[in-house]
This record gives C-alpha cells, sequence and structure tokens, in this order.
C-alpha cells in the first residue's frame, strides 16, 4: 500500500498528514478541557496558557528522548533534529516533560494539579488515539513481519504484511479514554485517581504492543518503552496506594456524568 505522507499543498506550504493529526489532537484536547475547566471553576485562561505551554514542553521532550537514544544518527544527520515532521516523538518523553510544566503552572496558577491532571487526562489519551494515525501516513512504528492468513488485519507496511502496531495502540487508547469516562462517574474514585488510572493504563497497553514493534528505542536488550511503561505504572499505582492510605485523597471533583465531591 502507497500512502502519501502529504495531506495537502497550499503553494510553497506542505501539510503533512502526521502534523495535522496532532493539531486535530490537540485542538479537541483544548476545546473539551476547556469546557470541563469552566464546570469545575477553572480559569479557562489560565488553563489555556497552561495547556499551550505544556504542548510545546511535551513536544521539545518527545523529540529530545527520542533523539537522545538515535544519538549515533542524528549526530551524523543535525538537520534532521528538529524535522518532527518526519516523526520520532517518543511518547515517554513527551509524559514526562509535559507532566513537569503541568506541575509548574498549577503551582503558578494556584491550581490543584491533581483535579488539573484528572480533567485532561482523557483528552491526553484520546489524543493518543488520534496522534497513532499519523505513524500510519509515515509508514512507521509497525511491528514484525506476519502471515496474513494467520492475522487477517495485518497491513502492507515497506515491502510485508505486518503487525499494524499503531492501529493497536489507538484502539487501546480509545478503550482507555472510555474507561477513564466511565471510572469518572463512580463515587468512589477520588481526586487524582483518574490522573493516575490514566497512567497506568496507558503503560500497561504499551507494554503489550511495544513486544510486537520492530523500531523501538532500545537500551541493551531492553525495549525503552516497556522498561518506562513498568517504571509508570509502578509509580502510579504506588502513589494511588500513598494518597488513599496516609489520607490524602479526597473526593474527586466534578468531571463528566460525576458530582462535585470535596475540594
Amino acid at each position: 500500500m502507497s500512502i502519501d505522507p502529504v495531506a495537502f499543498s497550499l503553494g510553497p506550504i506542505t501539510v503533512r498528514w502526521y502534523g495535522l493529526l496532532i493539531a486535530t489532537a490537540m485542538l479537541i484536547a483544548a476545546v473539551g478541557g476547556c469546557r470541563l475547566m469552566r464546570r469545575a471553576g477553572i480559569d479557562e485562561d489560565d488553563f489555556l496558557t497552561i495547556f499551550m505551554v505544556t504542548i510545546v514542553v511535551a513536544i521539545i521532550g518527545a523529540r529530545a528522548y527520542y533523539v537522545l537514544f538515535e544519538w549515533p544518527y542524528y549526530v551524523q544527520h543535525p538537520a534532521e533534529i528538529v524535522a518532527i515532521w518526519h516523526g520520532g516523538l517518543a511518547v515517554h518523553g513527551g509524559l514526562i516533560a509535559g507532566m513537569a510544566a503541568i506541575y509548574l503552572g498549577c503551582r503558578h496558577y494556584h491550581i490543584s494539579f491533581w483535579q488539573f491532571a484528572d480533567i485532561i487526562a482523557p483528552f491526553m489519551v484520546l489524543g493518543q488515539a488520534i496522534g497513532r494515525w499519523g505513524n500510519f501516513f509515515n509508514q512507521e512504528a509497525y511491528g514484525y513481519e506476519v502471515d496474513p492468513s494467520v492475522v487477517p488485519w495485518a497491513m502492507w507496511i515497506d515491502g510485508a504484511y505486518r503487525h499494524p502496531t499503531f492501529l493497536y495502540e489507538s484502539c487501546w487508547d480509545l478503550l482507555v479514554f472510555v474507561i477513564l469516562l466511565c471510572l469518572a462517574r463512580q463515587a468512589w474514585v477520588r481526586r487524582g485517581e483518574i490522573g493516575l488510572s490514566y497512567l497506568m493504563l496507558y503503560s500497561m497497553g504499551r507494554v503489550v504492543v511495544e513486544g510486537f514493534r520492530t523500531d523501538s528505542l532500545m537500551v541493551g536488550p531492553l525495549r525503552m518503552a516497556q522498561v518506562m511503561s513498568l517504571v509508570l505504572f509502578a509509580g502510579a499505582l504506588l502513589v494511588l496506594l500513598y494518597r488513599r492510605r496516609s489520607g490524602r485523597a479526597q473526593q474527586r471533583p466534578l468531571l463528566p456524568g460525576g458530582k462535585r465531591g470535596l475540594n
């Protein structure tokens, strides 16, 4: 299958599917986040400022993470370091940098970090589900070769039928999005636990999907994405348990379909 990574051109301006899909994901997150922040009593301007800064920081972090682990290539091709339209954004680098930006932004505007995380988490994973299709148009982030008679959903990529791992992760992310919305309706869920559940659920799926990929960033014999996913899962679970047992976890704020809890 021949896929054109370019969506359309306007004179000298070329718009690629990769960038278009990421921009769409950002727009959905901004619009949806504004609506829920308003319901939660958080100033929309403060949210949008934090959101825009976080997007920039997350993209820089995602690219820096990828370039770091592919440094032998980029040291020979330095002009490619900023060419994010060719792909090469590592989700974990974006997550780490983005969470740091959100935390600092919330501190600056005196907003509860956990409340902010609960509201934005569903939109983050929905954005990831959309963004993964950018990998399809760039013909990257695919799995190893398979027999299409055994794996009938295999896709013809790079001269062979392969596991469409970008599709696997997109479907998993959509499922996580639905689960997070369902969790938001449960009376037993406490503040911060939607955000922490996002980290745990996303990490679970990433560990499995990464095992099918052929282009994983490696540290010796280990797939770095699997290592980071396990670390994030364990860290989020420990924080959730600590907040519960220490009494720091309060009833969650207003979320889709839920009722306002304690502040």
